[in-house]
């Protein structure tokens, strides 16, 4: 096995596409891995921390005549970008998915989608043995159930790949405080989908900009 560790594994917005995969009212029927609305705000945050760092993302669909258009506050984020609809389950054989991650001319493949055991884990095991390098966002994904969302890791693990929550992957991506042209858009994805790191900036915004009462007597 191939460890990956050493800065140069560590994931880079300039080197890094996205490719977000089935997330349709259908597959959210039958999602038992995750709460539902939780699975809902990691993807809606995903791409907007994607947008914030300038990474190419590719939206994808299956059959989306009979499962449903992709959340819509995913397409909100790209209004004017085009859902690639597939009959492939495995999203790696589409031809015009994989050409459009390469028309980007970057490497580092992440990928997030329902269900993991199926159309996460078959597109990620197969980019890895075309030499991708593939990072997984797990909070972002999930299963029909807690087995198949954890069986599904385990087994991409095995194949080589990298297991990250979208929280991680903007903290990666950022690496640096002192990187302040992606700042502005990190802070407002945390404030409206980090849960309570979230609201703990906004009490710290306020707290530094309470004055300080005056105690002289």
């Amino acid at each position: 096995m191939t460890f990956r560790n050493g800065l140069d594994s560590l994931l880079r917005p300039e080197d890094s596409v996205i490719v977000l995969i089935d997330h349709q009212p259908y597959q959210l029927t039958n999602l038992n891995s995750h709460d539902p609305q939780m699975a809902v705000n990691n993807t809606v945050a995903l791409v907007k921390t994607a947008k914030a760092f300038g990474v190419p993302t590719i939206l994808t669909s299956v059959i989306a005549k009979q499962g449903g258009l992709i959340f819509p506050n995913v397409t909100y984020v790209f209004p004017d970008q085009e859902v690639l609809d597939r009959t492939f389950i495995n999203t790696w054989e589409d031809r015009s998915v994989v050409d459009a991650v390469m028309a980007t001319g970057r490497k580092q493949l992440i990928i997030a989608g329902l269900f993991t055991e199926i159309c996460v884990a078959m597109p990620a095991i197969q980019a890895l043995g075309e030499g991708w390098d593939v990072t997984v966002i797990t909070d972002a994904s999930g299963g029909t159930s807690v087995e198949a969302h954890e069986v599904a890791i385990q087994r991409m693990i095995a194949a080589g790949a990298n297991m990250m929550t979208w929280m991680a992957l903007a903290s990666e991506w950022q690496r640096d405080w002192a990187r302040t042209e992606s700042l502005p858009g990190l802070v407002e994805v945390i404030k409206q989908h980090g849960g309570a790191s979230g609201i703990a900036y906004l009490w710290e915004q306020q707290l530094l900009n309470t004055p300080v009462a005056n105690s002289a007597r």
